[in-house]
């Protein structure tokens, strides 16, 4: 039988990110960003992976409801002190399992590389923050940062959503309740959650994963009833990430989206993580503060996503930065490698690109002469 708390305790000392467990082969690392056995272990047996799951779900009867129903369990396990988030699924009729190991220590918001900016617009009295991103790319990371720095110097009623819940926050200055939704949990859906937060007098609302339209519809609701609601959604670029919250929607209800969403978005930080040149992980920012331009084109009746770039560069003075200045930042502070940052962007935009890299370069240059 393996010992599953001992393969976690050799996983927190080589820094791993995630475990992976899969019947045949030994427990797998993933040590940035690369998949690494795990030296001195066994072989996992079909027997493993069932104990592994009698372990974490701990005869909890509607997380095993949840299984059987579903195929697929997100929960979470605590190895002595330190949390883990845990998805369990099925591979030829047999559990396999993802382990994703939560640090204790947040990182401050100050380490993490991300905007100012961002940190300034928890601010705002009401409307709409998101941070995106594709898997693995810090979301969690940044939105509990914020939050962990709104508890630390505003004093408000933070109320998060969570599936499930990764850093637990000590209240501070704010007032923080967290609540885990599924089934069994705090509250079934991230939908009922947002709905009854209205009558909980919070004055910042979290919400883990917008999923879906009732979701959707519930944040934006909360926003427009005077409340400052940051979530994240699963996007890979400012630009996706307003097609994707428009596409929620029937088309016929589509424009009415849009000037709502142009009226209570504030900002949208979609976000990557490289291995950098040092071998550490660099968060690879994309910024979109939303002023007059970028509500002018979110309104139209077709939303390009050259127009959204374009309006993230025309708003840098309002705090906007597009993803080539970010990447092309990172490459020439010698951060990353060219062939990194070449790969970040389309082809199209190579050449942008380069000049940009050109121009970062004369003024550091002219930066250092000064």
């Amino acid at each position: 039988m393996i010992n599953i708390d001992q393969v976690i305790e050799k996983a927190i000392e080589k820094d791993a990110s995630d475990i992976h467990w899969i019947s045949g082969l030994k427990p797998m690392l993933r040590i940035t960003r690369s998949l690494v056995e795990l030296e001195g272990s066994q072989v996992l047996k079909d027997e493993d992976m069932y104990d592994l799951y009698d372990t974490v779900i701990k005869g909890n009867v509607d997380k095993d409801h949840v299984f059987n129903e579903t195929k697929k369990l997100d929960t979470s396990y605590e190895y002595n002190g330190i949390r883990l988030r845990v998805n369990i699924s099925y591979s030829g009729g047999v559990p396999v399992c993802t382990m994703r190991i939560i640090k204790n220590e947040l990182p401050k918001y100050e380490d993490l590389g991300v905007p100012d900016i961002v940190r300034r617009m928890t601010y705002q009295p009401q409307g709409l923050i998101l941070v995106t991103g594709k898997t693995n790319s810090g979301k969690s990371t940044t939105l509990n940062a914020l939050v962990n720095h709104i508890n630390e110097t505003q004093n408000k009623k933070i109320l998060s959503l969570e599936s499930p819940i990764e850093y637990k926050h000590t209240s501070h200055n704010s007032i923080i309740v967290q609540k885990e939704v599924g089934e069994g949990m705090d509250c079934l859906t991230y939908h009922d959650g947002v709905k009854n937060a209205l009558r909980e007098d919070c004055d910042i609302l979290v919400i883990g994963e917008i999923r879906d339209k009732v979701t959707m519809e519930a944040a934006i609701e909360m926003a427009e009833s005077g409340h400052l609601v940051i979530g994240t959604l699963h996007t890979k670029s400012c630009a996706e990430t307003i097609d994707r919250m428009i596409n929620f929607y029937d088309v016929r209800d589509q424009m009415q989206i849009k000037y709502l969403l142009s009226a209570l978005l504030k900002l949208v930080i979609s976000q990557r993580l490289l291995v950098g040149t040092s071998g550490k992980l660099e968060l690879v920012p994309e910024v979109m503060v939303v002023d007059n331009v970028v509500a002018g084109v979110m309104r139209k009746e077709k939303i390009s996503v050259s127009e959204i770039e374009d309006a993230i560069q025309s708003g840098q003075d309002k705090g906007s930065i597009s993803l080539i200045n970010s990447i092309a930042k990172l490459f020439v502070e010698n951060k990353i490698t060219l062939e990194q940052a070449k790969i970040q962007v389309e082809e199209k935009n190579i050449e942008t690109l380069n000049r940009t890299i050109m121009q970062l370069r004369i003024k550091m240059g002219n930066e250092q002469k000064n």
